[in-house]
């Protein structure tokens, strides 16, 4: 019999699943808008909702999953980004292009589709689903991806842009602080000592942002096999023990938040970039799973506000208890996700970067960057 062809080992695969782990979790958090009058919940019985004892740590805890994602933002810009910012061989419109064309297309439509149906849900509610501050000034801040560079009255529009919003910032900081400071890995330890002692969500995106570099760093320091394996079973080893431990002593969540996330989260970052070969099959679909999360992330909101609209104009209350109900969300953000990627966000991709980039050649980090886009 023929052997199984297997994916070339790649060390960003595991990433790609952490990332699509990461997506679901926000995914189940936000599941309980289906309950919102307005900006609250009513009459929401959570152990009533669907898989509830399975999903329970997506349920209570779900909206950490922004915070992984910044964890893994860092690694990965470190890990592609770093050396070719450093020697000026990435020039600074070369990034940001990069970052405008993987962002802003999905982002743009999202906001118009969200803006309409929003004006659709308040002529016939007096309020709007959810996010609440849907006017002009909070309209042309999401315009320009800069909804949380400012104080607010709340999220605005499709709400969970808010920490990619945040995250832009961190792009500039980044981009100028290896361009023109250093990229010594103990700048990232000032900048995650800084960002814990002041707070905010731009300190904490900053922080996990950074920490995700540290792992980056640590692991393409790593010249020796022998050490490089040795880390790799202590740090599963702390994988494993960490989240036993917040069980059996019942740690408070502050403590989690921030003693525990923070420093797990790279080591769990470091350990799932070992070398991994799967079979071929498999490995496409977890490049899949990773490739769609931005645009569950941003289309999730927008099929509720649908779906919410659908039920009202029916006359009929959302089922948000039934399991059936669950599946054919879940299914349904799932699969638009996957067909937005493959049909709108990669086209529209490589549309901008080859028109604003027509005159500049690829730059060497993207000529040989790994399977993980971002």
């Amino acid at each position: 019999m023929p052997a199984t062809p297997t994916s070339t080992p790649n060390k960003l695969l595991g990433l790609e699943a952490l990332r699509f782990l990461a997506a679901f979790a926000v995914l189940i958090w936000h599941y309980v808008h289906f309950a919102y009058v307005a900006d609250k919940p009513v009459g929401l019985v959570r152990d009533q909702l669907p898989l509830h004892d399975l999903l329970q740590p997506f349920y209570s805890a779900g909206k950490y999953g922004v915070w992984v994602f910044w964890c893994i933002s860092g690694f990965i810009f470190f890990w592609k980004y770093r050396d070719a910012i450093s020697d000026r061989s990435m020039r600074g419109w070369t990034f940001f292009v990069y970052r405008l064309s993987r962002l802003y297309p999905l982002h743009f439509v999202t906001l118009l589709i969200v803006a309409l149906l929003q004006a659709i849900y308040f002529r016939s509610h007096g309020y709007f689903f959810v996010y609440q501050a849907n006017d002009v000034r909070h309209f042309l801040l999401q315009i320009f991806m800069a909804s949380d560079w400012v104080a607010q009255n709340g999220n605005s529009f499709n709400g969970p842009i808010w920490s990619i919003s945040v995250e832009v910032l961190v792009y500039f900081a980044f981009f100028l602080m290896l361009g023109f400071v250093t990229k010594s890995p103990w700048l990232n330890l000032v900048v995650i000592a800084v960002c814990l002692k002041v707070g905010g969500e731009l300190s904490a995106c900053l922080a996990f942002f950074y920490a995700g570099g540290l792992a980056a760093m640590t692991r393409q320091s790593l010249t020796s096999m022998r050490l490089m394996v040795a880390l790799e079973r202590i740090g599963w080893c702390v994988v494993v023990v960490i989240p036993v431990s917040i069980w059996l002593f019942g740690w408070q969540a502050r403590i989690v938040d921030w003693i525990m996330l923070l420093p797990y989260t790279s080591i769990l970052l470091f350990c799932l970039t070992c070398r991994i070969a799967l079979p071929a099959p498999l490995g496409k679909l977890l490049e899949a799973a990773g490739n769609m999360t931005y645009s569950s992330y941003l289309l999730h909101f927008p099929i509720q506000l649908l779906i919410a609209l659908g039920f009202a104009m029916s006359g009929n209350p959302i089922p948000f208890y039934d399991g059936w109900f669950f599946a054919a969300f879940i299914t349904t953000t799932l699969l638009a996700s996957w067909l937005t990627y493959r049909y709108f966000e990669a086209p529209a991709q490589s549309l901008l970067r080859s028109t604003l980039l027509a005159s500049t050649s690829t730059p060497r980090s993207d000529r040989t960057a790994p399977i993980l886009r971002q």
